[in-house]
């Protein structure tokens, strides 16, 4: 009885908590606009496309179709644009990312860390957060956490049947990747895990092949898994080919349709100098449509005072029409070239590793009415204490995740480390390629929380059993 109690408290408690934000911190701007005229157009006009200022709609590939066509279906049901229905919508998705993070952990861990990584997740305000916004963050967590629940619960079942688990692994896995093109790193972690699982099967303990028949089911396997992952894909690049005549299985990185200018001196520039995310709204963003100003640029974006004045030109040249043109590009490819050289290092090295440690590490305040620069304290006292605060807890979130990570390594049965190893490859490789982006921005590391609520879970477990004792 205390149990159900003790979990109708925290459903409770989390649903409470997402209400709050939906109602005071909710929010329809940006990319959220974007994806909302793309499922607008598709459900009224029947075209995957943008709206012109003119009223005339554009085809369009910037955007993978997962989130649009998941705003189409809340539209239909709600009312078109009816935003408020979806972040509703978005808190029953949020609660079953935790409810499927604390099976994992219940599975791989016990009952106890599974009811640790429920609350730690149902309480958790950074993906809370996200749910007040229509933005892919809340179903990619979603996926997430599914591709791994079905992982731990497809390893307890009979690895020669292809059953539900399994198709839920494919649908989980393949629809991340209709959500976000870099959601393909979550299928490099999880099909080797079951890969593995299913090879280590076909072996005695004394290391001898059992089976070669589970071999050959094991490649057989693997191959559905990623057949059915990569199947939904098809319609998607086929439509590309028809309407642009490009091969694009999913989105351009710029996210840049084949008429447009890739601003790639541009981004080379600002990727020789950029760290924080306060630098990406108050620069990166504004390209074509608003001004840069010369006062938002810190002092290490120039090696020498004919540099800065070069910069301020090119700026203030940028600023009288606010649309970058081929010209223009070339002019901060020019500079950025200057930089490259002056200091590789710095550019292939020590930057992309601040941008990384800065989207593990900074506040996660940018979806919150809160100052940016949370390190001027004098600009205001209130807000920067508070960001402190909010970066306190992401980080004990990290440790504590951390210290699950070690305690499993160390403690756990080996037939179940390869979900662990499986969790740790995927946050490594998603690392990874965060060091080579442009832009900082700490949603991109949103995604190992649902990671995070299973293995921390798992230590505070450890620790609430070690105090008991």
């Amino acid at each position: 009885m205390l149990g159900w109690v003790h979990l109708a408290a925290a459903l409770a408690a989390g649903l409470t908590f997402r209400l709050v934000f939906v109602h005071f911190y909710g929010q329809t701007i940006g990319d959220a606009l974007v994806y909302g005229d793309i499922a607008k157009n598709l459900l009224q006009h029947g075209i995957y496309g943008m709206t012109n200022d003119d009223g005339s709609i554009r085809l369009t590939l910037i955007r993978l179709p997962g989130y649009p066509l998941f705003l189409a279906a809340c539209f239909r049901i709600f009312g078109t644009e009816h935003y408020t229905a979806v972040m509703l919508t978005q808190c029953v998705v949020d609660m079953g990312t935790c409810a499927l993070a604390a099976a994992t952990a219940a599975r791989l861990f016990g009952r106890r860390a599974g009811l640790c990584a429920l609350w730690l997740g149902l309480l958790c305000p950074f993906t809370v957060n996200y749910v007040a916004a229509p933005l892919t963050e809340t179903l990619s967590l979603f996926c997430i956490a599914l591709a791994f629940y079905a992982l731990t619960r497809w390893q307890a079942e009979d690895l020669h049947k292809v059953g539900m688990s399994f198709w839920l692994m494919a649908v989980a896995m393949a629809y991340a990747i209709l959500l976000r093109p870099d959601a393909g790193l979550l299928a490099a972690a999880v099909v080797p895990a079951m890969a593995w699982i299913t090879w280590k099967d076909a072996w005695s303990s004394d290391g001898t092949m059992q089976s070669k028949a589970t071999q050959t089911h094991t490649i057989r396997l693997t191959a559905v898994l990623c057949a059915a992952v990569l199947l939904p894909l098809l319609p998607w690049t086929a439509r590309n080919w028809r309407d642009f005549q490009v091969v694009q299985p999913l989105a351009p990185r710029y996210a840049t349709d084949p008429t447009e200018l890739v601003a790639r001196g541009f981004n080379h520039w600002y990727r020789s100098w950029a760290i924080d995310f306060a630098s990406t709204e108050d620069v990166y963003w504004n390209l074509n449509g608003a001004t840069i100003q010369i006062d938002d640029i810190p002092t290490r974006a120039f090696d020498t005072d004919a540099q800065y004045v070069e910069t301020q030109q090119l700026l203030a040249d940028y600023n009288n029409t606010t649309t970058l043109t081929p010209e223009l590009d070339d002019r901060f490819q020019k500079i950025a070239d200057e930089r490259i050289a002056a200091s590789p290092l710095r550019y292939y090295g020590t930057l992309p590793a601040a941008r990384l440690a800065d989207m593990w590490l900074r506040p996660r305040t940018e979806m919150l009415p809160v100052m940016d620069t949370w390190w001027r304290y004098r600009d205001d006292p209130g807000e920067s204490l508070f960001s402190w605060a909010y970066a306190g807890v992401n980080l004990l979130y990290i440790l504590a995740a951390g210290l699950g990570a070690w305690a499993a390594c160390k403690r756990m049965p080996r037939e179940k480390l390869p979900v662990v190893y499986a969790m740790l490859a995927y946050v490594a490789l998603r690392s990874a390629l965060l060091f080579t982006l442009d832009n900082s921005e700490d949603r991109y590391t949103l995604e190992f929380f649902p990671l995070f609520f299973v293995l921390a879970g798992y230590a505070l477990s450890t620790i609430y059993k070690t105090n008991a004792e």
